[in-house]
């Protein structure tokens, strides 16, 4: 109940400021303007944010930024249904992208801040998916209890034909212990 006396009262004297600033008739109509404009800009944001989803779930990403950015939008064309002045101005800036990108950034910031487990999971999902199985055979020597740590991945050439013996040649491993980013030879 506080919060909704402390909007009442801050709603009003920001009303009565700018009515005693710019005049009554003026008052209204910067209201009437930034309801229209924010209408405008709800719809197109929405919809450019229900596409980038749209566009993500296609190429099989994570649309975390698409899925905040649609977030902000609701919630700023929420703010702009609500009457007031002030909740007209935040609902505006959280419609523009610039300000969007901002408060994104800083709400992802501090929710990875609360729960690091976040920032694992938006850091792994940007990575590519690969469906695959993992097949132990005659081609590997070690019980699956006694393998040796091996490099997690590793970037080459695939030749066609049949595996044989020889150094790697032109290769590069990408993640796992002891990497530090040289080349095979």
């Amino acid at each position: 109940m506080p919060f909704v006396l402390l909007y009442l009262v801050v709603e009003i004297v920001a009303l009565v400021a700018l009515a005693s600033w710019i005049g009554v008739g003026y008052t209204l109509l910067v209201l009437l303007a930034g309801s229209v404009l924010g209408l405008w800009l709800a719809r197109r944001e929405g919809l450019r944010a229900v596409r980038a989803m749209t566009e993500a779930a296609r190429d099989h990403r994570v649309a975390h930024v698409e899925t905040t950015d649609g977030l902000l939008v609701a919630t700023g064309g929420l703010l702009l249904l609500v009457p007031g002045l002030v909740t007209d101005v935040a609902g505006l800036l959280l419609l523009l992208p610039p300000t969007r990108s901002l408060v994104r950034r800083r709400m992802v910031r501090e929710a990875e801040r609360r729960a690091p487990v976040l920032r694992t999971a938006r850091i792994r999902g940007d990575g590519s998916i690969v469906d695959g199985e993992v097949v132990d055979g005659p081609g590997f020597p070690y019980p699956p209890t006694a393998r040796p740590a091996l490099p997690a991945v590793v970037e080459g050439r695939v030749v066609e034909g049949e595996p044989g013996e020889g150094p790697v040649v032109d290769a590069e491993i990408v993640d796992g212990p002891g990497v530090d980013g040289r080349r095979a030879s």
